[in-house]
């Protein structure tokens, strides 16, 4: 992986680790499922005007659509919107790199190094001592979403892969003609028609303009961004080496709840993420290291 991409990973995660802070915003307003399918409704009007058709098999389209698009963030909003702080979802939700490279490996049969499976084990140990913490305050429920989020966004990961798309980004913009009509099925279900209009009628109210403005940097610096450079990156490298840095998100999303928020993790909580930032820094550097190696060593 070239020093371009690391940093335009880095840059991925700092948009996305901001995005819990708009989600946040957003869900202060709207229903989690109607606000789910308005983040990607505004976008698909000028996708289907101005973006080139990928060129992909419709059914990645879809299988990317419905796990990295509806399926998490049905889930996500939804945990968010019950109790899970904001920080902890952007810390939980990041459970999608370990899910993406077992699921390589399970699926796609890429190799693992000895170095990103202990990267994993630290990670999932790290998840797992913060669901334990929330089960002790009566809040595991959100968490178990959040890591079904996350799972969705790992299945998504690999429809992507398997789509190889001449243009990642024309793919992941016509993604985002998938998920309005699901999560509005959905949110008229589960939400009924009333909640969503009532925040529509709404939109004057004080607290509105944020929400607009939630909705609008999710749709356009989370996914046509943040989306668009990821899905350039794990068309060029394996995904066993970008889906760590996702792990990164929570550096940024744990931070910005603490001073904005003022969102205080418990003891555990911080030295669990501590475990788990140190997973994604362990599987990475680990598995460039042994290419390394591999690449220096001398034949006998």
């Amino acid at each position: 992986m070239s020093v371009r991409d690391r940093l335009l990973a880095a840059l991925t995660a700092v948009l996305w680790g901001c995005n819990f802070l708009a989600i946040d915003a957003t869900l202060q307003h709207f229903p989690p499922l109607f606000a789910g399918a308005l983040r990607f409704a505004v976008l698909v009007l000028p996708v289907a005007l101005l973006v080139p058709w990928p060129r992909v098999k419709l059914r990645w389209l879809i299988g990317y659509g419905l796990g990295f698009g509806t399926l998490q963030f049905a889930f996500l909003f939804i945990a968010m919107d019950t109790g899970m702080p904001t920080g902890l979802a952007s810390l939980v939700l990041q459970a999608s790199a370990p899910f993406t490279v077992l699921l390589g490996w399970l699926l796609l049969r890429e190799k693992l190094s000895p170095w990103q499976i202990a990267g994993i084990v630290l990670a999932v140990a790290g998840m797992c001592a913060i669901g334990w913490q929330r089960a002790e305050h009566a809040a595991l429920l959100p968490v178990v979403l959040t890591v079904l989020g996350a799972l969705s966004w790992a299945v998504g990961n690999l429809c992507l892969r398997q789509a190889q798309p001449d243009n990642p980004l024309h793919l992941t913009l016509w993604m985002c003609v998938v998920p309005p009509l699901p999560m509005l099925a959905l949110s008229l279900v589960f939400e009924g028609p009333t909640a969503a209009w009532n925040s529509l009628v709404t939109i004057d109210d004080a607290t509105a303009w944020l929400a607009v403005t939630g909705i609008a940097y999710t749709a356009i610096l989370g996914t046509v961004v943040g989306a668009g450079i990821w899905s350039t990156l794990m068309r060029r490298n394996p995904a066993s080496t970008v889906a760590p840095f996702s792990l990164l998100v929570p550096v940024v999303g744990l931070t910005l709840a603490f001073v904005i928020l003022g969102e205080r993790p418990t003891p555990i909580e911080i030295a669990a993420s501590a475990v788990v930032v140190t997973g994604v820094a362990l599987g990475s550097a680990g598995a460039t290291l042994a290419n390394r190696l591999r690449r220096t060593r001398v034949p006998v």
